[in-house]
């Protein structure tokens, strides 16, 4: 009982990394396509340069949106842990 729930603790501890390590580098790799797609932009349609701001700033916050439900998550495991249920219950 206590090897199956070490087991479980551990695997947790895991995903929960991965989930944080993923979400944190998609996001990054993300935003840098995103300043550079803009830069690309603005340097050929310097007119264009307000609307694009805008845009470039409502995908910057859907993409820290993603991130923040990974975090959501992550932390539901950690202090929720519904496997832990399984093997207690």
């Amino acid at each position: 009982m206590e090897l199956a729930l070490a087991n479980v603790q551990g695997m947790t501890a895991i995903a929960v990394g991965l989930i944080l390590g993923m979400g944190a580098l998609g996001t990054a790799i993300g935003f840098g396509l995103l300043g550079g797609r803009f830069l690309e932009g603005a340097a050929r349609q310097p007119e264009m340069v307000p609307m694009l701001q805008v845009k470039m700033f409502i995908v910057a916050g859907l993409l820290d949106a993603v991130t923040m439900i990974g975090v959501g998550l992550a932390l539901f495991f950690t202090f929720a842990n519904p496997f832990l249920g399984v093997i207690t219950g």
